[in-house]
């Protein structure tokens, strides 16, 4: 097969294992700055261009698309489907999963098992959005964060009125949601492909942070899910459409709580502690049921 990984990062670790998984098992592949890509729009013959060649018989893309470039690397993916090309994830998934709010609301939708989340945007609605989520402590997270970025820790009610009308005041969008103390610090990173979850790791926050972020400092280790757990995981990136992704669970008393389907999950940490082969699992997937599957109308 012909492959191509749409990353700006073509040395970061899991670029570099979806490489040699690809060339291990005879594919042709090559890392693709999905910035420099260009398209011609156009119904007749629709086309990418990078760096003055038009992009043609690739069998199936691999997207690894950062946050910041939500907007342009997922119409670059929607152009490599016009052409008829498979993609590993496909860009309406891609979509739903950057969008925290649609993603709670899918997820919700379909019964799956959430932190209480609030969502509103006028100052004025402040004290009763404090109250529907359980009132404090409770977490302040903005849409647009990544890696535990604009993740906020309100432990009285006071600090959350300041912390929610604050971000209000500077017009960002923001969510509310209980905080979940019996975590303890704690979630569970269940790693999807189709529909197993292929290895699991649980990632530990540093003494006095309560963001486990591998790249806040948190600690992963091997854990043993429990059936709900894996069929909460596996539900939940079905329900956004995607074929790989990482699913955060945090462990409650009512059971585990989503609290982000990632399309783009990394490799290093997953790996590092499983000790598992997951790029090579990501190749064989494709190979057998994306390349070779007939293509399904997915609904927006």
């Amino acid at each position: 097969m012909k492959l191509a990984v749409l990353s700006r990062e073509p040395n970061n670790y899991s670029n570099q294992r979806l490489v040699a998984a690809c060339e291990a098992r005879g594919h042709e592949v090559r890392v693709i700055d999905t910035l420099r890509c260009y398209m011609n729009i156009a119904s007749h013959r629709p086309s990418i261009h990078y760096k003055g060649e038009a992009l043609e018989h690739v069998d199936a893309i691999i997207p690894r698309i950062g946050s910041s470039i939500t907007f342009y690397g997922t119409a670059v993916v929607r152009q490599f489907e016009m052409m008829g090309t498979k993609t590993m994830n496909s860009s309406l998934a891609i979509s739903r999963s950057r969008d925290k709010l649609r993603s709670m609301q899918m997820l919700a939708r379909k019964g799956i098992g959430l932190p209480v989340t609030g969502f509103a945007h006028s100052p004025d609605e402040v004290p009763d959005l404090i109250q529907m989520v359980g009132g404090a402590p409770l977490v302040v997270k903005l849409l647009e964060g990544t890696q535990g970025i604009g993740v906020v820790l309100c432990e009285t009610r006071k600090a959350a009125e300041s912390v929610i009308e604050a971000f209000l005041g500077l017009d960002t969008n923001i969510l509310v949601q209980e905080y979940i103390k019996e975590a303890g610090g704690a979630d569970i990173r269940c790693f999807v492909i189709g529909d197993k979850v292929v290895a699991a790791i649980k990632r530990q926050a540093e003494p006095g942070e309560f963001r486990s972020n591998l790249h806040r400092g948190g600690s992963a280790s091997v854990i043993k899910i429990t059936p709900e757990e894996r069929k909460t995981a596996v539900r939940a990136a079905k329900v956004m459409g995607l074929e790989v992704a990482g699913v955060d669970i945090l462990r409650s008393n009512h059971g585990p709580v989503v609290m982000e389907v990632n399309s783009s999950p990394g490799l290093e940490g997953i790996e590092t502690a499983t000790g598992k082969d997951v790029a090579s699992l990501i190749i064989q997937h494709i190979e057998k049921n994306i390349v070779d599957k007939p293509k399904k109308r997915v609904e927006a």
